[in-house]
């Protein structure tokens, strides 16, 4: 099965081994399907722990699904199994629950074994909570409406908790500053076009504000890049309303560093193809 990465011009491809959102992007956007005429279960998050068993990947990520989640189990293990060794290696005190609704309600939070409208309304994409020692992410796979979605949701998570634990790498950093100092236009994330202006100004935070920065395109495109590992995803399917998007070329570049930084898992392959010009 072959899968990739386009991006107007490029594609960054791979292949895969088990055949045929401060959030990154608000990846939650699209609502599912309509309640169904059966009750709605809810279990607390400590329930949904002694309830779901969880299976350890050969990167060594923690994961689990319980109730009707949107992707298949085929697929779910395939996602995981696209993050990188070293990347895993610093989430070793994480688990990843997909579920199909975290719910959020006075600071009450619930797990919904099904989509319901009712519920729907006070959902989150996830939400990290601390159980015990374990450190837990609660992925609501039924508020997105595609593969694409909930693997960004996840690949998202995965990023900003391994630049929280290990930092970012200066030689992306270099890069990613040069392409600053090139004037390249857009970004990879809001938080990464925000903290962008205030590094690039003579206010009195801007060294602050330029250490942030580099974190957050850091684990922006490892984001990507894990995505780019699991499916085809066309440079447009990134577009967001609320900023430009980095320019095709710049976006290659990062990926292209993380990809040397981060090879791709046995299985999965990372390349740069450029569409043909009519």
């Amino acid at each position: 099965m072959t899968i990739g990465y386009k991006v107007q011009g490029e594609t960054f491809k791979g292949t895969g081994p088990f055949g045929p959102e401060i959030d990154f992007f608000p990846l939650c956007a699209r609502m599912k399907c309509p309640m169904s005429a059966t009750q709605t279960i809810t279990h607390s998050p400590a329930e949904v722990l002694r309830l779901a068993p969880v299976q350890q990947a050969a990167n060594g990520i923690c994961f689990a699904s319980t109730g009707q989640v949107s992707i298949a189990n085929g697929d779910l293990e395939r996602m995981v199994a696209a993050v990188p060794g070293p990347i895993a290696a610093a989430l070793q005190k994480k688990a990843f629950y997909f579920v199909p609704l975290t719910v959020v309600e006075n600071d009450e939070v619930t797990i919904a074994d099904r989509y319901d409208v009712k519920l729907s309304d006070n959902a989150v994409c996830h939400r990290n909570l601390t159980l015990g020692d374990a450190q837990c992410v609660f992925i609501s796979t039924r508020l997105m409406d595609d593969r694409f979605s909930v693997a960004f949701e996840f690949y998202i998570n995965v990023g900003h908790a391994f630049v929280e634990s290990i930092g970012f790498s200066q030689e992306f950093a270099d890069l990613a500053w040069k392409q600053v100092l090139d004037k390249v236009k857009g970004e990879t994330s809001l938080d990464a076009m925000e903290l962008r202006k205030v590094a690039t100004s003579n206010l009195p935070d801007a060294e602050k504000a330029k250490t942030e920065y580099f974190e957050a395109a850091f684990s922006d495109a490892i984001a990507v890049y894990m995505l780019s590992l699991f499916l085809d995803v066309d440079y447009y399917d990134l577009r967001e309303r609320d900023y430009p998007l980095l320019a095709p070329a710049a976006l290659g570049e990062r990926l292209r560093k993380v990809a040397e930084l981060f090879p791709a898992p046995p299985g999965f392959e990372f390349a740069v193809y450029y569409r043909r010009r009519a």
